[in-house]
């Protein structure tokens, strides 16, 4: 008998998972994007150890979500897989690329240089992958009898190259606001420097998506507009974030602007969600068609009810035994 709508608890437990990876791979990815552009070698060097002890740990997160997506939404692998298979290959072919570089930079010498563009190719591969994924996700895809049916390079289009950017230019905020939180002298002023001009450029292609997104799906559009309502609290609180990542950067404060800039990626992380609520595979299916046999969703509830809080607890753990700074010569390797 069914008590309770599992269904509704998987979108729950999925789109946390969702939003802790991008929060918690977002800022290591980021320092990745940047890392060629950083004042000295010996700065790079501190800018791995800031996020060498926790990086493999956050990716628990894609995991979770991944496996869980599978198992209580069977029909979105079904659709999003064919969809989006070369757009997930460069993705898991940059975070294979940067995790052995997390491994080999450390131990190379004449090679280190070979190792750093791998970090950086495959921290700035996986970050654009994602967007990717992002904007095919908010444009919809071609489906008929629950079967993608649209083309091999449906993902790629001028929108989806957009939201690609748009998360480079996020996490790469994320990384610089990390930095300034985890590092000091040189290397923090130079994260201060340019966590302003990469604020401006997240407001800038955000705003452009958000202007652009309505003119491609209608039921967007009468979500929006038709009915002005409380859903409009989420662009206003966007843009508080940001506004306190400016403030806090100008004061230099260091812990605030990373907050902030969380603040600002969950705020239009909910706004995604809100723009195309209950669809899980648009504009076609919503949740209760993607989902599995109520029995399945149970079977893994409970077995995923027990794994999460050790995540949380283990996460919680690494993070606070490798808290404070990360100097210059120190790290975990």
């Amino acid at each position: 008998m069914e008590l309770v709508d599992l269904t509704l608890i998987w979108a729950f437990i999925i789109g946390f998972g969702v939003i802790m990876y991008v929060l918690m791979d977002g800022f290591d990815l980021g320092v990745g994007i940047l890392f060629p552009f950083a004042p000295s070698e010996e700065d790079r060097d501190t800018m791995m150890n800031s996020v060498a002890p926790v990086w493999d740990g956050n990716e628990t997160w894609l995991v979770l979500g991944g496996a869980g997506l599978l198992g209580a939404f069977p029909l979105v692998y079904s659709i999003l897989l064919p969809a989006l298979y070369i757009g997930v290959f460069l993705m898991l072919s940059g975070l294979i690329f940067r995790g052995i570089a997390f491994e080999f930079r450390f131990k190379a010498r004449t090679s280190r240089y070979l190792w750093n563009w791998a970090f950086a190719g495959g921290s700035t591969l996986a970050a654009f992958a994602q967007g990717i994924v992002v904007g095919t996700y908010i444009q919809g895809y071609e489906t008929a009898n629950g079967v993608f049916v649209g083309g091999a390079l449906d993902w790629l289009t001028p929108f989806t190259v957009l939201t690609g950017l748009g998360l480079l230019a996020g996490y790469a905020l994320l990384g610089s606001t990390w930095l300034i939180m985890k590092t000091e002298g040189r290397l923090q002023e130079w994260a201060y420097r340019i966590s302003l001009p990469l604020l401006a450029t997240v407001l800038v292609v955000f705003g452009i998506i958000s202007v652009w997104t309505p003119f491609i799906d209608d039921m967007v559009r009468d979500r929006w507009f038709s009915n002005l309502s409380i859903i409009w609290v989420l662009p206003a609180l966007t843009l508080l974030c940001a506004f306190q990542i400016f403030r806090s950067v100008r004061h230099r404060f260091e812990g605030m602007p990373f907050v902030a800039t969380m603040g600002l990626f969950i705020t239009a992380y909910l706004g995604l969600i809100v723009s195309r609520w209950p669809y899980l595979v648009p504009p076609d299916y919503t949740l209760w068609d993607a989902a599995s046999a109520y029995n399945s969703q149970l079977f893994l509830l409970l077995g995923l009810l027990v794994v999460i809080p050790f995540v949380l607890v283990y996460t919680a753990w690494t993070y606070w035994v490798f808290r404070g700074k990360v100097r210059a010569g120190e790290g975990y390797h």
